[in-house]
């Protein structure tokens, strides 16, 4: 029999802590069915107001469907052994009590732009332990990456899908209905190690540094050029798509940091979107950083702040690593001389 969500969470409800984040997915889960639903529809329920023109804590368009589903995922939060909920539509952290032991990092919609055009987009989520001794709760957020107790993301598509790691792996669980839940689809996601693709938005060419520039160029030479093999590119410009095209047949996905103002960050939020996509692809043996560094071991400066991030199949990672470090390498000689 296949394993459901609820029983697979069970089987790792080991510690407090782990029991915690199993209820916690639960509300979640719960709570991306009836995103999925009013995504299906075309029809978004009225919560509270917002305009078309409206600006999220990020600066980016906020649409209506963007504040459904934060204030959704909200109150999944305030059912949960939650104590603080950082999203991506809030300015700030928001503390739902003093009785959680967990911090919750949320992109209640990625890829919202995309919802007119019928493509993939999703829910990404990262849980954190609070540190008990902390003089303010807020700082879960500034932690690094590796000490997520558990990530995920979901996918409003053809299917409905969550891609969860609690640490022991990476799984997809698929929608099967109100009378079955989630259920296990995928279990133990192996990235392969080399890769002939990699996923970029190339309309930013213009404003890239020149490893990124050189690499993707030595791509397109294919076979005559240096990297001897003739690459493909796939790029669907929704994150959680791209990810899991990535678990499911590898590849390496680039978003740098570059040229153009407020962007030599790059795009990416690092707590509730580069830090819980690195935890799902290392646990699926593949490898994430900002482009040098590996993204997990980094401190966030706070929760909107921004990374580069590359991430996919572990040697194709390595190979665009050296690209930037030899741009930097080659910088460092231009200014000596």
């Amino acid at each position: 029999m296949t394993a459901s969500l609820a029983s697979y969470l069970d089987d790792f409800a080991s510690s407090p802590v782990l029991r915690d984040v199993g209820q916690t997915v639960l509300h979640l889960s719960a709570a991306a069915v009836t995103v999925h639903r009013a995504i299906a529809s075309g029809r978004v329920p009225e919560r509270r107001s917002v305009g078309d023109t409206s600006s999220n804590a990020s600066g980016e368009t906020q649409k209506p469907l963007d504040v459904f589903a934060d204030d959704t995922f909200l109150a999944a939060a305030s059912m949960s052994p939650v104590r603080l909920y950082g999203s991506e539509e809030q300015e700030e952290p928001i503390e739902l009590g003093d009785e959680g032991h967990l911090a919750l990092a949320i992109d209640p919609l990625d890829g919202s732009s995309n919802i007119e055009t019928n493509i993939a987009v999703g829910t990404i989520f990262s849980l954190l332990p609070l540190d008990v001794g902390a003089t303010d709760p807020r700082s879960a957020f500034e932690q690094p990456g590796d000490r997520q107790v558990a990530a995920g993301f979901f996918i409003y598509g053809a299917q409905l899908l969550l891609v969860l790691t609690v640490g022991s792996g990476t799984m997809t669980f698929i929608w099967r209905g109100d009378s079955v839940g989630f259920v296990l689809m995928r279990e133990a996601h192996a990235i392969p190690p080399e890769t002939r693709e990699y996923s970029i938005n190339s309309s930013n060419r213009r404003h890239w540094t020149p490893g990124t520039r050189r690499y993707i160029e030595d791509a397109e030479a294919g076979e005559e050029g240096p990297r001897t093999w003739n690459f493909g590119m796939r790029y669907a410009g929704s994150l959680v798509a791209d990810t899991f095209r990535i678990l499911q047949r590898g590849g390496v996905f680039l978003y740098p940091g570059d040229r153009r103002k407020g962007y030599a960050s790059g795009r990416l939020r690092q707590i509730y979107e580069t830090n819980p996509i690195a935890f799902c692809i290392e646990q699926a043996g593949g490898s994430a950083t900002d482009g040098h560094r590996r993204m997990l071991e980094l401190s966030p400066a706070d929760l909107h702040g921004r990374s580069p991030f590359v991430f996919g199949s572990k040697k194709e990672v390595e190979v665009v690593a050296a690209y930037l470090t030899a741009e930097e390498r080659d910088a460092a000689s231009a200014s000596a001389a």
